[in-house]
């Protein structure tokens, strides 16, 4: 039977399956505050400058046919100018709005700001579940809908998560992903999850739907035994990867080139991955506001990403989806 722990990799009974064979993809967007990503995390230092950049980054996608999902946190849940460029398109069902809880910017402000406390999951069950609520509340009040999908901040899942999604009104969640480990800054080990979609509970009212990473090269079937050996040695994981050895790619523009997502799209469609799930951070749409888009240049290149991978989607065969469709094409 399925696990209630999202930190515990499910059975293979669990793997949840769509109603047709169409691979999809589901574009979700980590729509967070501006923060210095050098320093510590801070309740004060923050600010939401690139928010009008959404505007034109929702336009962009509404060209391309796709539905983005914009996963946002308190400071975005709260933020006027959000509000005005999202509302529309969310009601309209050109783009869809979920929860991404940062405890440390979250109110009930009851805990330290620390590394170990930044992984949502990782709080008392109370506080955790007081931040969870007050944000999706605040998200139905300024956007109009009730959010069904969520991704922990920092991918920090905890083994309340589960339920306290389950009791307010959550039917997706979207923090796995599969490859990475956390556990040495205080967070979670998804190095034993999947990257097919899978139900959380036996009553099959909870999907989890991982983000896409994976290997490639010739020892990507020995990946998940040698690339966690290497981490006192990135420069060897560099070194495999030039030599085509092993390469773990997630699906993002962040630090992920073109080509390499593009061997990442086709090592996920060769093990019949149904969902997709690429991401991405977006303070990005301002350059100088992440540590991949420092210029107009880079800025440029980030859409130019975006336009050649939907292009290698459509041409996979692999179509946009949402999370409307997914709830409506899973069996259950």
């Amino acid at each position: 039977m399925p696990t209630s722990n999202l930190l515990d990799p499910p059975p293979q009974s669990a793997r949840a399956r769509f109603t047709d064979d169409c691979p999809r993809f589901l574009l979700t967007v980590d729509t967070e505050e501006d923060f210095d990503w050098d320093k510590p995390l801070t309740r004060d230092s923050h600010d939401t400058r690139h928010v009008p950049r959404l505007k034109k980054f929702q336009e962009f996608c509404e060209n391309e046919g796709v539905v983005p999902v914009y996963l946002v946190d308190w400071p975005i849940a709260n933020s006027r100018t959000a509000r005005e460029i999202l509302r529309e398109p969310v009601l309209a069902g050109r783009a869809e709005v979920g929860v991404q809880l940062h405890p440390w910017v979250n109110p009930p402000f009851q805990e330290e700001v620390t590394q170990e406390n930044s992984f949502a999951g990782n709080l008392p069950p109370d506080l955790e579940e007081a931040k969870l609520k007050a944000l999706r509340d605040a998200i139905e009040e300024n956007f109009g809908v009730a959010p069904l999908i969520y991704r922990a901040g920092r991918y920090g899942l905890g083994p309340n998560t589960a339920g306290l999604l389950k009791h307010h009104g959550i039917a997706i969640d979207t923090s796995v992903r599969p490859l990475f480990d956390y556990s040495s800054t205080g967070g979670p080990d998804y190095r034993e999850h999947p990257l097919h979609p899978y139900w959380v509970d036996a009553e099959k009212s909870l999907l989890e739907l991982p983000l896409t990473s994976t290997f490639w090269g010739m020892l990507r079937r020995q990946g998940g035994f040698i690339y966690p050996r290497l981490w006192r040695l990135p420069s060897m994981r560099g070194v495999l990867a030039r030599l085509g050895l092993l390469e773990r790619v997630p699906l993002t523009p962040e630090g992920v080139s073109v080509e390499e997502a593009i061997r990442g799209i086709d090592m996920a469609l060769d093990d019949d991955v149904p969902m997709l799930v690429l991401s991405f951070h977006s303070p990005s749409l301002r350059p100088g506001s992440t540590p991949y888009v420092r210029d107009d240049d880079d800025l440029d290149a980030l859409y130019d990403w975006w336009r050649r991978i939907f292009a290698y989607l459509e041409q996979r065969g692999v179509k946009a989806s949402s999370v409307r469709e997914v709830m409506g094409a899973i069996e259950r």
